[in-house]
Order: structure tokens, then sequence, then C-alpha cells
């Protein structure tokens, strides 16, 4: 039976960790990943506002926030380019999406939306493994297909 699994990254070393496993999940039922990562352009004028404290100009914002923002996506695309090489070295059909918006909304849409069987998720974000990822809390009670925690 194939499946069709949906892979959140984030970045974080347990996101590309869940990665592996939805990779060995297709390899093994025949089926294809979705990398799918949400980029929130709050989240680059936050660190842009935080450098421009150490500024003498706060237009500089704007600048900073543009820069990050390039950077951030540069960053996401990198590590997805390199899923998609280990997705082929597996013999696995693998596609990446990178959408700007709420994380949230965004992926509880995706997932809810998607004609998945499965998705997969690290347990912890970027902020390391301290507790549950607060965006995993928030959401996979509320995805409507299975879904799988990696740790």
């Amino acid at each position: 039976m194939s499946v069709k699994v949906l892979v959140l990254i984030d970045g974080s070393k347990w996101s590309q960790k869940a990665a592996l496993h939805a990779i060995a999940i297709a390899k093994k039922r025949g089926g294809k990943v979705i990398l799918f990562s949400v980029l929130d352009r709050r989240e680059a004028r936050a660190m842009a506002f935080n450098l421009s404290m150490f500024s003498d100009r706060l237009e500089k914002v704007e600048h900073f926030e543009e820069e990050i923002w390039k950077e951030m996506k540069k960053g996401i695309r990198t590590i997805m380019t390199g899923l998609m090489e280990l997705c082929h070295e597996e013999g696995v059909n693998c596609s990446f999406r990178i959408v700007e918006g709420s994380a949230k909304e965004t992926i509880l849409r995706e997932a809810n939306s998607g004609n998945y069987s499965l998705v997969v998720m690290g347990a912890y974000g970027r902020s390391g493994k301290t507790r549950i990822g607060s965006l995993l809390e928030e959401v996979v009670g509320m995805i409507a297909v299975p879904t799988m925690i990696v740790r």
C-alpha cells in the first residue's frame, strides 16, 4: 500500500531526524515524501530588531530584516535540498515546499487538506530538547491524520 508522508521541517536536527524516519517508511511502503517548511517573517523582524539595538540607527531594522530573511530561506532550502538528495539515493519519490506564513495555521491547513497517510515531525524544535516543542503541542491534536513524533 503506497503512502504519502508529510514531513515538517523547521531546520532543527529533530526535524531532520523525522525526515530520515519518513524516508525509511516511504521506501518500505512504496510512497512519496513531501518535505514541508513554514517560514515566518515575524522571526526575521524580531531578530533584526534585536540586532538594531546594537546599532546607532533603528532605521537599520529593515535592512537587517531583509538580510536575515534571505538567510532563513537559504538555510532551509539547503536543508531541503540535502534531504531531497537522500530521498533520491534511497529511491524514494520526494518533493519539498517552503511556505511563508504562521506556522500553526499553515501546517494545519496543509496536513488536513493534502490527502496524507501520515504526518511526521520532530519532538523538539530549534530551541532544543528542553521540553516537547511548543508548535507540536499546539498542532498534534488538531491534525486529522496519523501523526508520528520522532525523538
